[in-house]
C-alpha cells in the first residue's frame, strides 16, 4: 500500500475591502444578487455572479421548488446562462455569497461557503469544455473572503468526460 494526499492553496482576505477593484466588484455584485434568490422553503439565498472572458458578466441565484429537491442551485443557473447567452465563453471568475432569511434563527453570513457536490461537478465540467480553470471568490455578506484558483480543486476525484471514452 501506498499513501497520497491531495492538497491546494488558496488564498484567505479578511474582508472585501482587502480585494482588488475587480474582485471586490465582482463580490458586491454577487452579496446583491441574492436578493433575486427564490428560496421561500429554506430561506437561505444564494446568488452567483461571474466574469467571462469576453467582459460580460452573468448571474443567477438559487431556485427552490414545492417539490423538494427539485430546486437548482446558484451557481447551475449561472452555468446555465453563461451557456445560453454566451456559449463556449469561457468563465474567468466567479463569486458566489449567501445570505440567511430565516425569522426562527440566526444564520450568520460572515463565513465563506462552497458550493455543493452537484455544482462542484457542473463547474468542472463547464472548465473542461472551455479549457479554462474558473477562479472562485467564496464569502457571505461579509467577514472572511476565500479565492480558489480554479474549481477542480474542489473535487479531486471528479468523474469526468474522460471515463465515457
Amino acid at each position: 500500500m501506498s499513501g497520497k494526499k491531495f492538497e491546494f492553496d488558496y488564498e484567505v482576505f479578511d474582508d472585501i475591502s482587502k480585494l482588488d477593484e475587480k474582485d471586490a466588484w465582482l463580490l458586491r455584485e454577487a452579496r446583491n444578487v441574492t436578493e433575486n434568490a427564490y428560496a421561500p422553503y429554506s430561506e437561505f439565498h444564494v446568488g452567483a455572479v461571474a466574469m467571462l472572458a469576453n467582459g460580460q458578466v452573468v448571474a443567477g441565484t438559487n431556485q427552490e421548488n414545492a417539490s423538494y429537491p427539485v430546486g437548482i442551485c446558484a451557481e447551475r443557473v449561472l452555468l446555465g446562462n453563461a451557456a445560453t447567452l454566451y456559449k463556449d465563453v469561457p468563465i474567468e471568475t466567479l463569486a458566489i455569497s449567501y445570505i440567511s432569511k430565516s425569522k426562527t434563527e440566526e444564520i450568520k453570513s460572515d463565513h465563506p461557503i462552497s458550493p455543493c457536490g452537484m455544482c462542484r461537478q457542473a463547474l468542472l465540467e463547464y472548465e473542461t469544455r472551455t479549457k479554462k480553470p474558473i477562479r472562485l471568490i467564496l464569502s457571505g455578506q461579509e467577514g472572511k473572503v476565500f479565492i480558489i484558483q480554479t474549481a477542480k480543486f474542489l473535487l479531486p476525484f471528479a468523474f469526468t468526460p474522460e471515463e465515457l471514452i
